[in-house]
Order: structure tokens, then sequence, then C-alpha cells
């Protein structure tokens, strides 16, 4: 019996000592964060989430960790991981935020916007969040504005570009016939010119063959 009540106990305090193990990861890890060890504070985390996935904050302070080292992809990733499994309305609050920052950064405004709307949700009062969504919204709207004008200034130069072409087609054919024309008139006028030369060369030869010939007289008789 007394066997049996101190294998209990001990199976009591290895359950503890399991629980405490990832909230003391995450502990650690604060501690370097703090100190802006940011990879180091990464492996604390991810120790954590290891020992227990379920850890809300061990999830979000790893995004917290990977995001002060650029590792948007990565953070983006953790931060969806405990917006799934938060309860705490201001952390999530703080988890949505972070993720319109980085969407921010990366000029995604439409995700960014989503994300800051989804954080106010949780947290109204939010004021900081609250700015940051007037300001993706307005960087959307200026944003599509640009690409709208850079659209129809691409289709103006293509239909100005279309134009010039027409014209030099245009000039070209213009120029083309003059030339043409010149050309047929230089033979007519060359075929008329033979003709009457012709013509005179003709009554020239018709007169020359007209006329009498004239004969020298002779003093001997035949």
């Amino acid at each position: 019996m007394a066997r049996h009540i101190i294998l209990i106990l001990l199976l009591c305090v290895v359950t503890m000592s399991y629980a405490q193990t990832d909230r003391q990861f995450v502990r650690d890890g604060n501690r370097l964060f703090s100190k802006q060890q940011y990879d180091k504070a990464e492996v604390q985390y991810r120790k954590a989430v290891s020992n227990n996935p379920s850890n809300p904050q061990a999830l979000y302070n790893l995004g917290c960790a990977l995001m002060m080292q650029n590792k948007d992809s990565a953070a983006i990733v953790q931060y969806q991981k405990a917006a799934k499994i938060e309860k705490n309305k201001l952390r999530l609050a703080s988890v949505y935020h972070n993720i319109g920052v980085i969407c921010q950064n990366h000029k995604m405004y439409g995700d960014a916007i989503k994300a800051y709307e989804q954080s106010l949700r949780n947290n109204p009062k939010d004021d900081e969040t609250r700015y940051n969504l007037v300001l993706c919204k307005k960087l959307q709207k200026n944003n599509k504005d640009k690409n709208e004008k850079n659209k129809n200034n691409e289709n103006n130069k293509q239909q100005n570009n279309k134009d010039r072409n027409n014209n030099k087609e245009k000039d070209k054919n213009k120029q083309q016939q003059p030339k043409e024309q010149m050309s047929k008139d230089n033979a007519e006028q060359l075929i008329n010119a033979a003709i009457q030369n012709e013509k005179a060369t003709q009554q020239r030869l018709k007169k020359a063959m007209q006329k009498p010939g004239t004969r020298k007289s002779s003093d001997k008789n035949w």
C-alpha cells in the first residue's frame, strides 16, 4: 500500500513539473526578449510550444520573437495558431494587431485592414490600431487610384502609339501616290512626244517624195 502511495505521489510531482515547464520556458524567453536577444528568446519559446502546443502565450511570444527578426511569414503562422486558442480578448486583440502590422509593412493593405478590424472588435479602445486602420484605408485608396491612373496612362500611350503609326502609314501613302502619278504622267508625255515626232517625220518624208526632181541640161546629143 505504501509503495502505491509513493508511486502516485511521484506521478503527481512529474505531472506538476511538466505543467510548469512551458511556463518556465516562456519566462526564460521573456528575459532574453527584454535584452533584445530575439534569436535566443525564439529557442525558449519553441521549447515552451513543444512542451505545450496549447499555450497561447508561448505561441504569441514566439510570433513576436520571429517578427523582431524579420521572419514575418513564420511569425504570422504562430500568431494565427495563437488566435485560434486565445480566450483573453485583450491578448487576442494584440495578436491581430501584430498581424496587421506585418501586412501593412508588406503593403498588403487589404489583409492589414481585416486584421486591424478584428483587433478592434476585441479591443475597441486601442487608438493605435484605429490609427493604423485609417492609415491603411487611405494607403489602399491611394494605391488603387495610382494603379488606375497608371492603367489609364498606359491605355492612352497605347492609343497614341496606334494613332501615330496610323498617321505614319497615311503619310507614307501620301508620299507614294504623287510618285506613282508623276511616273504615269511622264510616261504619257514621252509616248505623246514620240508620236508627235513620228508624225513630223512621216510628213517630212511625204513632202520630200511629192516634190518634182530637177535635171541638169546636157549639151550632148544622143
